[in-house]
């Protein structure tokens, strides 16, 4: 007799042959497995620090080895950016044509972001796990420009970075105005200027030794030429500075680590004409300006410091003849205002 499914009939015939139904392997249906969300630990996964990002494909170094990774379905929708420790599971041989997989990002100890614009909340992470930003900005060729150090400045503040004011071609123009500006807020700097020997670079090498610091700037600014004279084998491309705009042509096109003899990292970003700072908050940028605080706390609660009875108007001009006090609160009020997409970055 069948019964239905067949089941009354394999137990007969199960039985003649001195077999229960504990001896029959049934497999399973599809989708009859549990999910789950556990993911494989990869424990045995070699921890590698991430160089240089291109289309997809990380240059990850693993001891003294470079090798080419792409990210793990595991690791979902986790980024991976320069300056990242990770760790790689597959073939980690770095041998031509290998690939591995990037299974894991570590905990970073910091993170510098940006955004399109002001007005656009959504960050960008650019580096990950430095802990200095040298903000390379030049004393001619182009001119300076401090509202964009001033967003440099904010966005250090905001990841936690230390940030070094790095002047350039102080053999075409002088540091004076930059100095007194910045001078009192406590910024270190270094002022550089061509040729770049190893005496003029030694400030630098001291301030980026056996550390991962970022070099951000204008385009034009010599960031290039400055990675080159510290690291002769980066071999970043120089660009020249247009005579009708005054501005700088893009030499690089991706941020990458670069490791400096002696110990310490520096990452080489592109050069940049704007900086949004859409995802800081208005009082963490207010913060970045330390050196307006004393007007800040003669604000009342909730002042969004654009008021026409704003406090800090008249705490600068009880300040007397500190026409750098003005220039710093009209920044400042320039930064607000782009965020809530009033004026222009």
């Amino acid at each position: 007799m069948v019964g239905n499914g067949g089941g009354p009939a394999l137990s007969s015939r199960a039985s003649h042959a001195g077999l229960d139904e504990d001896d029959v392997r049934v497999r399973p249906g599809r989708g009859s497995r549990p999910r789950t969300r556990r993911r494989p630990a990869h424990e045995g996964a070699a921890q590698a620090f991430v160089v240089a990002v291109d289309r997809g494909r990380y240059r990850c170094l693993v001891g003294d080895r470079m090798v080419t990774a792409m990210t793990a379905r595991e690791l979902g929708r986790k980024g991976v950016v320069v300056g990242d420790t990770v760790a790689l599971a597959g073939d980690v041989s770095g041998a031509p044509g290998s690939l591995a997989r990037v299974v894991r990002v570590e905990p970073r100890t910091s993170v510098l972001r940006r955004s399109a614009d002001d007005t656009d909340p959504v960050e960008r992470v650019i580096v990950a796990n430095a802990s200095q930003l040298i903000i390379v900005c030049a004393l001619a060729d182009p001119p300076p420009r401090p509202r964009l150090i001033d967003r440099f400045l904010v966005a250090a503040f905001d990841a936690g970075l230390t940030p070094l004011l790095c002047l350039t071609k102080s053999d075409l123009g002088t540091p004076d105005a930059l100095l007194a500006a910045y001078g009192p807020l406590g910024v270190p700097h270094v002022v550089i200027g061509r040729p770049l020997t190893a005496t003029v670079l030694a400030p630098v090498r001291e301030h980026a030794a056996g550390r991962i610091s970022v070099l951000v700037g204008h385009s034009g600014v010599g960031k290039s030429t400055l990675v080159n004279a510290l690291i002769p084998e980066a071999e970043r491309a120089v660009g020249e500075v247009s005579p009708v705009t005054g501005r700088g042509r893009h030499t690089s096109s991706s941020a990458v680590a670069l490791p400096l003899p002696g110990g310490g990292w520096i990452i080489d970003t592109p050069g940049l004409r704007g900086f949004g700072l859409g995802h800081v908050a208005p009082d963490r940028v207010v913060r970045a300006f330390p050196d307006l605080a004393g007007g800040v706390a003669a604000c009342p609660p909730g002042c969004t410091h654009l008021e026409p009875d704003c406090a800090l108007d008249d705490w600068v001009r009880d300040q007397g003849s500190d026409i750098r006090l003005a220039a710093r609160l009209d920044s400042l009020r320039r930064l607000l205002r782009s965020r809530e997409g009033a004026e222009p970055a």
